[in-house]
């Protein structure tokens, strides 16, 4: 079993700037892949980033690329999620998870994580 915590939330003016931290805690010496999701009120819980167990893959939704940046310093260590030009768009819970059956690969969907986080929440303002 794998817990998550996110921190890093907040409020920020569209083009501004926030870091997202997730930390993992588990007895398991198993490696997993850590991921970003965010879910908008009345929407369904989306794809952000992830990044596996050797941080040698890293995807990233459309919406968010060339502006997030995933990151972690090792496979044990806390992920980073480093939000740049933010848009009023990216308002949402985003939520930390983690898939533990496939290490390797950094999947891009829901179904594939087995660990969620409490989610921690990201508004920008216009």
């Amino acid at each position: 079993q794998v817990q998550l915590v996110e921190s890093g939330g907040g409020l920020v003016e569209a083009g501004g700037f926030l870091r997202l931290s997730c930390a993992a805690s588990t007895h398991s010496s198993r490696p997993y892949t850590l991921a970003w999701f965010r879910q908008a009120p009345g929407k369904e819980r989306e794809f952000v980033a992830a990044i596996n167990w050797s941080g040698s893959s890293t995807p990233y939704s459309d919406s968010v690329k060339d502006r997030f940046t995933i990151s972690r310093a090792n496979a044990k260590g806390p992920m980073i999620l480093q939000m740049s030009s933010l848009k009023p768009e990216d308002t949402a819970v985003y939520y930390c998870a983690a898939d533990i059956n496939h290490p390797w690969m950094a999947a891009t969907t829901v179904e594939n994580y087995d660990y969620w986080g409490q989610g921690t929440q990201v508004t920008v303002s216009s």
